[in-house]
């Protein structure tokens, strides 16, 4: 995407400064070509992906794909999630974008093989500098390691890295990372206990 004079790159995403376009007012906090480029996809979502049923996930995944996505072949993103930018999201093996789910990927969202983002949870990879009085816009990536599970409702803010293994309970949020193979709950989120998988039942053994 080509350059706007006074226009930045943060975290992968081109945004306006909010002081030269007076983002307070109404104005752009993206580059025209960020915008172009996401209400294409949008309405190729709302189009081809938004009505399908849940074991079309090849097909969304083609769509999402095409639109910059990196996906692997098992990854799952349901008809109804909200995917802000695909080409700053990542998807590893059987990781799992649940039902209204949304990725609000102003910076890059990666999922860890077989993580799970459940249904009605908020992926916030951007948000605004508090101190400044043009409230610029600042974007950060958000990473979920392997076999994390974020349950209904949960909320993640930029920046944060949930370990391998964690639990955010439902209706969670987290603004600071999350350690591996803990379970959390609450908002802010708080450790409950350590979260510790049973051992797997031995195969039968053939006669």
């Amino acid at each position: 995407m080509s350059d706007t004079s006074g226009d930045k790159a943060v975290q992968g995403t081109r945004f306006v400064r909010a002081s030269e376009h007076r983002t307070w007012e109404g104005g752009p906090s993206t580059t025209f070509s960020n915008r172009l480029a996401r209400a294409v996809f949008q309405i190729v979502w709302l189009l081809l992906a938004s009505w399908t049923p849940p074991f079309l996930h090849r097909w969304r995944r083609l769509i999402l794909r095409l639109f910059g996505a990196r996906m692997a072949p098992t990854a799952r993103v349901y008809s109804s999630a909200r995917i802000w930018a695909p080409w700053n999201l990542e998807l590893e093996d059987y990781a799992c974008i649940g039902p209204k789910a949304t990725a609000y990927s102003m910076a890059l969202i990666s999922l860890g093989p077989y993580s799970i983002v459940s249904q009605g949870v908020y992926l916030a990879a951007g948000t605004h500098d508090i101190s400044d009085p043009d409230f610029q816009i600042l974007a950060k990536p958000i990473r979920v390691g392997a076999r994390a599970w974020l349950a209904a409702q949960a909320f993640v803010g930029p920046g944060v890295t949930v370990g391998e293994g964690a639990v955010l309970g439902a209706r969670g949020c987290a603004f600071r990372d999350l350690d591996p193979w803990t379970v959390y709950v609450g908002n802010p989120a708080k450790p409950l206990k350590k979260r510790v998988l049973r051992d797997q039942p031995a195969a039968p053994r053939k006669s």
